[in-house]
């Protein structure tokens, strides 16, 4: 690379818009040159870098509850909005979807309608893609220890009433953003199984069966009540420190 071009063997030199700069200290391996389904070129680059540096220590640890009225919720009870990115699109994508199906196959406009649907389902992913590194990058920088639970969404979305909005809320793109900024800081992700941590009471662990429609957690054999997301977070804590310190043993 020089002066903003990229040159390539067996292609050439052509004009590059760097949108990450690559430290100086780093060697290119690999180059790969990728055309989106929108007409988008990118070269997309592998490089070795040193061993960065790990953030500060920080003793602080989060359970994260992942669910469909909030992004997730934490054990304090924080919560992040769920953006519904594919629903507030979802108009504009069945307009160009239609436009699109009334067109005749092997011409020009159908190929230009095609490339509009595309570009629909591109800004959703984007959009996507670009809550959950900052919904990430929160959580790396403020806590040493994440704990998820181990959710199975491709699994869960054969549920056809929840399927649109389990595919919508992208669960596992956050838990992986999330593994690999922390293990760049040096902190630690943990993963539990995610049976009854929403029915479970966080304080007695007397086991509460709820409906998905309730959305407080009223225990009957201590009488805590509180936020049913809260709740679950308590009990995804609880399980990943357990975790912790029986690897330790």
């Amino acid at each position: 690379m020089k002066d903003g071009k990229l040159f390539i063997r067996k292609i050439g030199t052509i004009r590059l818009n760097l949108h990450r700069p690559i430290p100086p200290e780093a060697t290119i391996k690999t180059t790969t040159i990728r055309k989106t389904s929108t007409g988008k070129w990118f070269a997309f680059f592998s490089v070795e870098v040193p061993l960065s540096k790990p953030l500060d220590p920080v003793e602080r640890a989060v359970g994260i509850d992942l669910g469909l009225e909030s992004f997730l919720t934490t054990d304090q009870g924080v919560k992040a909005k769920n953006p519904r990115f594919f629903r507030k699109s979802e108009k504009a994508l069945a307009k160009v979807q239609r436009r699109f199906a009334r067109t005749k196959k092997g011409t020009p406009e159908r190929r230009f309608r095609r490339k509009a649907v595309a570009r629909v389902h591109e800004k959703i992913a984007n959009q996507r893609s670009n809550y959950a590194h900052k919904i990430s990058r929160k959580l790396v920088d403020h806590f040493g220890i994440i704990v998820f639970e181990d959710l199975k969404p491709s699994r869960m979305i054969k549920n056809h009433c929840l399927a649109k909005s389990i595919a919508d809320v992208a669960w596992t793109q956050i838990r992986n953003y999330t593994t690999y900024k922390a293990e760049e800081a040096g902190r630690t992700v943990v993963l539990v199984n995610p049976a009854y941590t929403s029915q479970d009471c966080s304080r007695c662990s007397f086991r509460v069966k709820k409906k998905l429609s309730e959305r407080t957690h009223n225990c009957p054999s201590c009488g805590l009540s509180m936020d049913r997301d809260q709740n679950a977070a308590l009990n995804i804590l609880r399980l990943g420190l357990q975790s912790l310190s029986s690897n330790e043993l």
